[in-house]
């Protein structure tokens, strides 16, 4: 598939960005990757693959510059993150081919902790949220006030992270739900275990993104 913007570039530090089209879009998901990682994240990308066949436009970014990737107290600086989601979130909203669509956030580990604290901050701009392993406890402050409808999947054999997750479902005060993938680790490397994991993304915003009430 053609990127829309070959090199797009967001926000003042000029992070890079790949956005996918597709024909006759329903929504633009907005990939929020975990630490050690970029927009060019095998898993993601994956991810964005099947997100296409559901026609969900998609934008990979890099959260950090080469320079502050480098810094692991940037990694882990989730307000800083979040900060980069809100950049894209509104590079996204003004850009003509992807203008007026509803625009969902799936971010992976510590990046579903920074789209968590994005859409909070944001709840007019974010429809729907899909968190995978989601390091859901860096946003702690932030769940209560998220109002888009969430989707938590977490790995069966991720035990650490499943307990995060049930915790947060317990503070998230919007729709919400817990998806737990049977024989997957947190990496959902498992055979079929990232399809599933798509699917249900590609489920969760199509559903929710066709909703006549969201603002």
């Amino acid at each position: 598939m053609n990127t829309l913007q070959d090199g797009a570039r967001i926000g003042p530090m000029q992070l890079l960005a790949d956005v996918d089209p597709v024909m006759h879009p329903v929504g633009v998901v907005v990939f929020v990757h975990g630490s050690g990682s970029n927009r060019l994240s095998p898993r993601n990308r994956r991810v964005a693959d099947t997100l296409h066949r559901y026609r969900l436009a998609t934008v990979l970014f890099d959260l950090l510059t080469h320079d502050e990737a480098t810094d692991r107290h940037r990694v882990f600086d989730i307000e800083l993150l979040a900060s980069r989601v809100v950049e894209a979130l509104n590079w996204t909203h003004a850009q003509s081919g992807l203008a007026g669509l509803q625009i969902g956030l799936f971010g992976a580990s510590t990046g579903a902790a920074a789209a968590l604290h994005a859409a909070a901050d944001q709840p007019r701009r974010v429809a729907a949220i899909v968190s995978r392993g989601g390091r859901v406890d860096l946003a702690v402050a932030a769940l209560p006030r998220v109002r888009a409808p969430t989707l938590l999947i977490v790995g069966a054999h991720d035990p650490s992270v499943l307990a995060i997750n049930r915790d947060a479902m317990r503070q998230l005060h919007c729709e919400k739900r817990l998806e737990v993938v049977p024989g997957a680790s947190h990496l959902f490397e498992e055979s079929g275990a990232l399809d599933t994991v798509a699917h249900l993304a590609g489920s969760w915003f199509v559903n929710h993104f066709a909703r006549p009430d969201w603002p």
